[in-house]
């Protein structure tokens, strides 16, 4: 198994005590990790139990602590499907949904919330949205995402008018209460309440799974391993406006180690019960503990013919009879006798587990999703198969509370500390590919180990690179962050992967290429950060995550001018003539044109003109560095031979001259060393001249001399308004920021002087800055403004920056 120390965040007290209160931690689908701690500041008497903290895997330093106002100590975590809220739930019944403010990863609030006073609870889940993936390990060869990744039949827990999922979570209670809230889409909340059963008992440990037909099964215990873990199903309804609660009772199963004579004393309490997956009730993993050890024994629900008694053996069969079936628990398998265990971590990639899957991942050694990670007192993890729970993987952690895996360079004198209580993990999380781990220790301390996709088995460059290529291209279908699966990405394999992904992303249909158009360029830029070698790459690949934007939202601005309109929109038809008119005449292509389509009103056409300045400016730019193709990679050296991105660029060339017809002030500015200079028409020569050598991606052809020549003069006739010099030695505004320059809205195009005012956000991906309000209130402006209100175009997350650091 290989690992790394990626990352630590340490709250730790004075004094060396050994809690003893559960510690939590929740990963999200957008690496967003939230966790709890139960250690207690002795300076100002601040108890960090009720604290939640929440940090972005890209930006770990920054940690955000919410006081969470809960009165007891926090007993669940849990993320929604789309990794933007998060549920948290304490020892008095107290259950608070949180939310991001204004989209701000540092920041957050809570306005819903739910309560069965007193009553602590031992289990929390959303209720299932329907959204279900399989991914299949056999078909990761082939060329189609559909085939590697299906949606699988799902029903959702609760659905509205029209099939919508209905929002809302889930608890089980100490008392065995199990309550439902419900968000109705006015933004009111329903709530209920009722018992597992009849007859109530104490829940010590309990877990949430979910059906394909939209019911519920809670899986329970009183702790004891000498008493039955019970199953019910639950189904949630609204009637007459009101939510109602049905519960049935399911087959229960008594631990196998109750059974053994050897075993039937040696561990007497329950310690971890949890469903393998949130959407297989059919199978339970159960760890049994006392104060020396524990064991770990994984069941399955199978059906079985029910035995006929023998009076009934010898009687005439009827005509389509069937022998009667039952639901039973049938143990898959045990682990011996195993340290104690202190966290159980279950994968969260959606592998299917049939046996022609398992053979094709034993035969690829392709390990993620197949292993859950168990914790040890003694500070080690393992990872075992998940239904054979063989040991595929060992992680020895520290020995002292002091000590540290990235401490091979310190000197040994410095690393030696007093004897002190083991380090070991009270909390672990898988991240959502399963390559890597995330947990906290009984000091507070939080750990991230990277998990090998092989489990450190030996692989070819060519197999490793096929394993990453297939989580990417997963994280890309299902929206989910990737963040993890870079951690495994050495610079050697950053520009076989960009290949490899682009030629995978050309073989899907249409449709599903103008779906993942995006999300494709921020994994290749995430990817090209990687290497310095390929950071110029990177560069070239925001801005035009940038220029794919402004393209879309200025032709989503043009109108039909007849309400009987064709197929095409006026965008598409722009975009088809200017794909077929190669005159390098911008007026003559304008002709072709209806331009009546393009008409808007002068402020919203003025309040566009720093995005069409930044267009206007890239384009000079990329034309003006097309003679310096050196040795050394310059941002922008892979637009030059980028036909679609030069044929986007030449359509915004176009749309902005007609705007300039109606109004001028939206054109952009260049210093012109010639009076009579026609700026556009000169650039667009230039620029289609460029995109005809690139067109032909099969057959791309070098740009001629003349073109060159040209290119060599432009910065004597040109200089841009908003940009520094052109010369080779400049840095670019559009690639760059320097400190003491002036500071820049990136996504707005906007100056905001050397020291601003107003407060600003960052993407924590990128470093992307953009002031947190709009300047602006038109409708043009907002609906820009729209596209990156929740992430970075990049696909980061927006965190608040103090406005001395802007």
């Amino acid at each position: 198994m290989e690992v790394a120390y990626v990352c630590e965040w340490e709250r730790r007290p004075k004094s060396n005590h050994c809690p003893s209160i559960p510690l939590v931690c929740a990963w999200s689908c957008r690496n967003l990790i939230a966790f709890t701690t139960d250690l207690k500041n002795e300076e100002d008497e601040k108890d960090l139990s009720h604290m939640i903290h929440i940090i972005d895997t890209e930006h770990p330093w920054d940690v955000y602590s919410i006081n969470s106002g809960h009165t007891e100590v926090i007993s669940c975590l849990e993320w929604d499907q789309s990794g933007s809220r998060l549920l948290s739930a304490d020892g008095d019944g107290q259950i608070k949904c949180w939310g991001m403010t204004e989209h701000l990863v540092n920041s957050w609030e809570s306005t819903l919330g739910s309560a069965i006073e007193g009553d602590p609870i031992v289990a929390l889940s959303w209720l299932h949205n329907g959204v279900k993936l399989a991914l299949h390990v056999e078909k990761s060869g082939s060329t189609n995402f559909g085939e590697k990744f299906s949606r699988v039949k799902f029903s959702p827990s609760l659905t509205l008018f029209g099939g919508k999922p209905m929002e809302g979570w889930l608890a089980v209670t100490v008392s065995g209460l199990v309550t439902v809230s419900l968000l109705k889409p006015n933004g009111a909340l329903l709530t209920a309440s009722e018992s597992l059963c009849r007859l109530r008992g104490r829940v010590a440990l309990a877990d949430i799974a979910f059906t394909g037909g939209g019911n519920i099964v809670v899986a329970a215990t009183d702790g004891s391993s000498s008493s039955p873990v019970q199953f019910y199903k639950v189904c949630v309804s609204v009637v007459n406006e009101k939510c109602r609660i049905d519960t049935e009772l399911l087959p229960s199963l008594f631990m196998r180690c109750t059974t053994d004579p050897v075993r039937r004393d040696k561990y007497p309490a329950v310690t971890h019960l949890k469903f393998l997956t949130r959407e297989n009730s059919e199978q339970v993993l159960l760890c049994a503990s006392s104060q020396m050890g524990s064991i770990v024994e994984c069941w399955s629900l199978r059906k079985e013919g029910l035995p006929v008694n023998n009076i009934f053996q010898h009687r005439s069969p009827v005509v389509g009879e069937k022998q009667p079936m039952i639901l039973k628990w049938r143990i898959l398998s045990a682990t011996n006798d195993l340290d104690r265990v202190s966290a159980v971590a279950l994968p969260k990639l959606p592998i299917s587990i049939s046996n022609t899957d398992l053979k094709v991942a034993s035969d690829t050694k392709f390990c993620p999703g197949l292993g859950l990670a168990l914790a040890f007192h003694d500070g080690s993890i393992q990872i075992l198969h998940r239904l054979s729970l063989h040991t595929m993987g060992v992680f020895y952690g520290s020995s002292t509370s002091g000590s540290s895996q990235r401490g091979g360079d310190e000197p040994a004198i410095k690393r030696q500390r007093a004897g002190g209580p083991t380090v070991h993990f009270k909390a672990l999380q898988f991240s959502w590919t399963s390559l890597a781990l995330v947990g906290v220790d009984n000091h507070g301390k939080l750990h991230m180990v990277r998990v090998s996709p092989s489990m450190g088995q030996i692989l070819d460059m060519n197999t490793l690179l096929r394993h990453l290529l297939f989580l990417l291209e997963y994280c890309m279908v299902t929206g989910y962050d990737w963040w993890d699966v870079l951690l495994h990405v050495q610079p050697t394999m950053v520009h076989s992967l960009v290949e490899k992904l682009h030629e995978e992303y050309m073989r899907q249909n249409q449709a599903l290429q103008q779906v993942l158009s995006t999300r494709i360029v921020a994994v290749k830029a995430s990817l090209c950060k990687l290497s310095s070698n390929t950071a110029a790459r990177a560069c070239d690949f925001h801005a035009k995550l940038l220029l794919i934007a402004i393209s879309s939202t200025l032709k989503s601005l043009l109108r039909p001018h007849l309400l009987n309109t064709p197929d095409k929109s006026p965008g598409d038809r722009l975009a088809e003539i200017c794909a077929k008119n190669t005159d390098t005449d911008i007026d003559k292509v304008m002709i072709n044109l209806k331009t009546e389509e393009f008409v808007l009103d002068a402020s919203t056409l003025q309040s566009l003109q720093q995005l069409i300045q930044w267009v206007g400016d890239f384009v000079l730019y990329l034309l003006a560095n097309l003679p310096n193709q050196g040795s050394i990679v310059r941002p922008g050296f892979g637009f030059l031979r980028d036909g679609p991105s030069l044929g986007m660029l030449r359509e915004m060339m176009v749309v902005i001259r007609i705007w300039g017809l109606l109004k001028p002030g939206c054109l952009p500015i260049y210093t012109a060393t010639s009076d009579n200079q026609d700026s556009m028409s000169l650039l667009f020569r230039l620029l289609t001249k460029l995109w005809l050598c690139s067109r032909d991606e099969s057959h791309p052809q070098e740009p001629d001399e003349n073109l060159i020549d040209e290119c060599c003069l432009l910065p004597s006739q040109l200089l841009p308004y908003s940009l520094p010099g052109l010369n080779s030695s400049s840095q670019v505004e559009i690639f760059s920021r320097s400190p003491g320059s002036q500071r820049m809205d990136n996504l707005r195009c906007l100056h905001m002087g050397v020291c601003p005012t107003e407060d600003s956000k960052a993407c924590t991906r990128c470093g992307c800055v953009t002031m947190l309000r709009s300047p602006n209130k038109t409708t043009a402006v907002k609906q820009w403004e729209q596209r990156w209100i929740k992430n970075c175009l990049c696909g980061g997350l927006w965190r608040r920056i103090p406005t001395t650091v802007s």
